[in-house]
């Protein structure tokens, strides 16, 4: 299955979103999902914002990762 595209709204949206915003949306909108409290065309926008919320998710423990790899190769060089 396609990956859904992201919009532009979406990415400029998402990207100023801290790591616990975006986790914290992406969480409510999988509830409201599951709850069957949204019909089906606005369950399908739904889940294009949440392929946006899970990328910005990613994308900032990605960052994190890659800054804590460097302090840790960092400190082995040191000692």
């Amino acid at each position: 299955m396609a990956k859904p595209k992201q919009s532009p709204k979406d990415k400029a949206t998402t990207e100023s979103l801290t790591y616990e915003q975006a986790l914290g949306e992406l969480e409510a909108l999988i509830e409201r999902i599951e709850q069957g409290e949204i019909g089906l065309e606005q369950s399908l926008t739904e889940y294009r914002r949440g392929a946006a919320l899970l990328k910005r998710c990613r994308d900032i423990l990605e960052t994190a990762e890659q800054q804590i790899d460097e302090l840790t190769a960092d400190e082995r060089n040191d000692g």
